[in-house]
């Protein structure tokens, strides 16, 4: 039921940023995690932020804090802008919702997205 379109991935240079969109749509979108995973080659995929409706909820992976922020709107829009992005940063993003409240970002949800490369690169 629920639908996830992802875009703004692509190629930047060490240092710079993308802004990563999730657009979801589907009924009851408040009571869903809405967050971004993402897989590089030969790593396991982990859970590099999330958000749930509520106030209080994001979360982010020790690695992005400080550089990517979270956000969500009333459309239920989730952003994810990547600042200072470094070659590590290259994998497949994903958009991903989980039904129900969650500590930390699921580790399986109910919907994906398509994934969307980002390759940071000089």
């Amino acid at each position: 039921q629920v639908q996830l379109v992802e875009s703004g991935g692509g190629l930047v240079q060490p240092g710079g940023s993308l802004r990563l969109s999730c657009a979801a749509s589907g009924p009851s979108l408040e009571y869903y995690v809405i967050g971004w995973y993402r897989q590089a080659p030969g790593k396991e995929r982990e859970g590099i932020s999330c958000i749930g409706s509520g106030a209080g909820t994001t979360y982010y992976a020790d690695s992005m804090k400080g550089r990517f922020t979270i956000s969500r709107d009333a459309k239920n829009t989730v952003l994810l802008q990547m600042n200072s992005l470094k070659p590590e940063d290259t994998a497949v993003y994903y958009c991903a919702a989980h039904f129900g409240q969650r500590m930390g970002c699921p580790p399986n949800n109910d919907y994906w997205g398509q994934g969307t490369q980002v390759t940071v690169s000089s």
